[in-house]
């Protein structure tokens, strides 16, 4: 299923991606799209079944913001460094570990709102990520376990980063991955049964109609299963965290001078193979 909200920002109502690609009001079965939802089985196999009866109201798309997919996100998780390309372009050696920060889930709008470009910025940059949705409580994976049994879904993330804070200030990440609007988060949540393998997944980025990024899942150091099951021994994932899981070859950070990084009027697009599509129009905070 491609699980999405739609409506205007903190008033989305939750809806669904028919295989016919015609939009379907959920909002008589279920208040949102949210970690409470995806930890209930018996409620997916609602929204599943009625889907496959028709029997959903459809909604008129045209002129419909879609919001994040996901709603009262406790926790945005991120894997840097996670692509052997990536590594090689910032001349970084591999981690023997995977890097772990975090973004505020404040920071996560949707997959077609503006990203602000903050005040003073210079090396604002851009990444696409495959982001991994938690659908049950993940603690201390046991090693026969199947991380992958702990997730409700994957989606297009935009992991918007400021270089300049990020490595030049001092202190750790944080600075230049928490600016506001740096995490659009969509269109869909595409539920597993849609996606046998997330480490066969292309993923494309173009800035201002220029290909940037061009890379594949299949590149990850530590593929999925392995960053869920390593991100459970150091903190509880609860129903509706966010992951994501690192960014191919390709972002401004990585070439050479002078480095493209964005402003205000670029205009950005990214998919993931199946996850659909974003595009952010910049402008100044």
């Amino acid at each position: 299923m491609k699980l999405l909200r739609v409506g205007t920002a903190g008033a989305e109502r939750p809806a669904l991606l028919d295989q016919d690609g015609t939009l379907r009001d959920l909002s008589g079965l279920v208040t949102d799209i949210d970690g409470a939802l995806l930890a209930d089985a018996a409620a997916l196999d609602r929204i599943r079944t009625a889907a496959e009866a028709g029997d959903l109201p459809v909604l008129d798309a045209a002129g419909l913001r879609i919001g994040p997919p996901v709603g009262r996100i406790g926790k945005v998780v991120c894997i840097g460094l996670n692509y052997h390309d990536h590594a090689a372009e910032t001349g970084a050696e591999p981690p023997a570990e995977p890097v772990v920060f975090f973004k505020a889930a404040d920071t996560v709008v949707g997959p077609d709102d503006t990203v602000l470009v903050p005040r003073g910025s210079r090396k604002t940059d851009w990444e696409v990520e495959l982001a991994v949705v938690i659908g049950r409580t993940a603690r201390y994976i046991e090693p026969d376990e199947d991380p992958l049994s702990y997730v409700a879904g994957y989606a297009v993330a935009h992991d918007v980063s400021e270089r300049e804070f990020q490595i030049e200030r001092g202190g750790t990440w944080d600075k230049g991955k928490n600016c506001e609007t740096f995490n659009p988060l969509g269109p869909w949540l595409v539920t597993p049964d849609e996606v046998p393998d997330p480490q066969a997944l292309g993923l494309r980025l173009w800035v201002n109609g220029e290909l940037k990024q061009n890379g594949t899942t299949a590149d990850q150091i530590f593929p999925v299963a392995d960053v869920v099951r390593y991100v459970s021994r150091f903190m509880a994932l609860y129903p509706g965290d966010v992951i994501n899981t690192g960014t191919p070859a390709g972002v401004a950070l990585g070439q050479p001078e002078p480095k493209p990084f964005l402003r205000a009027g670029d205009v950005v697009e990214l998919e993931i193979d199946g996850l659909g599509r974003q595009r952010q129009e910049l402008k100044d905070a």
